[in-house]
C-alpha cells in the first residue's frame, strides 16, 4: 500500500451504499461522468470512511451494472465479511487519475468559484454551485447582497470560460438577470 499525500486534492466517484450477495461485491451509488473508465478491472479506487483515518486503497477486480447501481469487487476482498465495513465509504481519485475532456468540457470544481462577467463588463458574482436538472447545466452565480442568478450553460450565452484565470463570460439573453 502507497503512503497518501494529506495535501493531495481528491475527488469524489461514488459511495457504497450497500453490500450485495456473499462475495464482497458492493453497491455504488456513482457520481462519476465516467463510471466505464473508472469502474475499469485494475484500475485504483481510494476509500474514505471516517474524518482523520487515512484512506484504504482499492484495485478493482470487476464491474457490472445492476438496476441504477455500479456493483464493484475489489482484489482481496473475497466476502461479504471483508466489504461489510466498506458500507457509507465515499470512493475517491486522486487529481492526476482525471480524465482529460474534451474542448468547451469542465469538471464541476473548475467551474465552481469561478467569477462571472456580461459582456458589457458587469460583475454578476461567483458561482457557487451546478444543477442539473435537464438537457443542461445550470450554473448558480451569487452575487454581491445575496442576489443569485441562474445562468443556463448553453453556448449562445455562455461566451468563454477561462479555468486559468477563473473568469467566465456571458452575454445575458433578455430577462435573465431580472
Amino acid at each position: 500500500m502507497q503512503e497518501v499525500n494529506a495535501m493531495e486534492k481528491w475527488f469524489n466517484v461514488g459511495k457504497i451504499v450497500n453490500t450485495h450477495g456473499v462475495k464482497g461485491e458492493v453497491k455504488v451509488v456513482s457520481t462519476t461522468d465516467f463510471p466505464e473508465e473508472r469502474y475499469q478491472k485494475g484500475n485504483t479506487l481510494y476509500l474514505f470512511q471516517n474524518k482523520g483515518q487515512n484512506p484504504i486503497e482499492l484495485v478493482i477486480k470487476s464491474h457490472r451494472n445492476h438496476k441504477s447501481f455500479d456493483l464493484l469487487t475489489f482484489e482481496g476482498f473475497e466476502n461479504i465479511n471483508e466489504v461489510e465495513k466498506f458500507k457509507e465509504g465515499i470512493l475517491k481519485v486522486q487529481e492526476d487519475q482525471l480524465q482529460e475532456l474534451g474542448e468547451g468540457e469542465y469538471y464541476l470544481h473548475e467551474i465552481v468559484g469561478c467569477k462571472v462577467v456580461t459582456t458589457g463588463g458587469e460583475d454578476l458574482g461567483t458561482v457557487k454551485e451546478i444543477l442539473s436538472p435537464g438537457a443542461n447545466d445550470v450554473w448558480v452565480v451569487k452575487g454581491e447582497r445575496g442576489k443569485e442568478y441562474l445562468i443556463p450553460y448553453i453556448e449562445d450565452i455562455v461566451i468563454s470560460v477561462d479555468i486559468e484565470e477563473q473568469l467566465i463570460t456571458i452575454e445575458p439573453m433578455e430577462g435573465l438577470l431580472s
